[in-house]
């Protein structure tokens, strides 16, 4: 079973959203999304400064097996992309909700529509 927080948010697309503070997200791939990927050796992730709509493909995971697009889970400005994991893809796999995310944004409008971490178990179960 995949490890999912409970107090993080989903897509049904594999990315997580944590709400910060400071009014911004930070954004990764489920614990579900790298395994499945298995050994990440690549990341590309947006620049800070670019805006995205939800669901428009903004980052790159690229594995052993094959590359996957990463989606913004809602629409905002991109405000930091994590510089480590260019050094550094394999920190996804080691700790996807921590030190493996993989940028932050500044939300354009809400967090509707993305999924609670029970509601997001259920679709890894289907």
């Amino acid at each position: 079973m995949s490890n999912i927080p409970s107090d993080l948010l989903y897509a049904s697309s594999h990315e997580w959203v944590r709400q910060e503070e400071d009014g911004t997200v930070t954004v990764g791939i489920s614990d579900h999304a790298q395994t499945a990927l298995g050994d990440l050796v690549y990341v590309e992730v947006p620049e800070a400064g670019r805006e995205v709509e939800a669901a428009e493909a903004c980052a790159v995971v690229e594995s052993v097996k094959a590359a996957s697009d990463v989606y913004a889970p809602i629409a905002g400005e991109v405000v930091e992309a994590n510089a480590q994991l260019a050094d550094q893809p394999e920190l996804v796999n080691q700790d996807p909700y921590g030190a493996g995310w993989l940028f932050r944004l500044r939300p354009s409008g809400g967090v509707d529509g993305l999924l609670s971490a029970e509601a997001y178990a259920a679709t890894l179960a289907d």
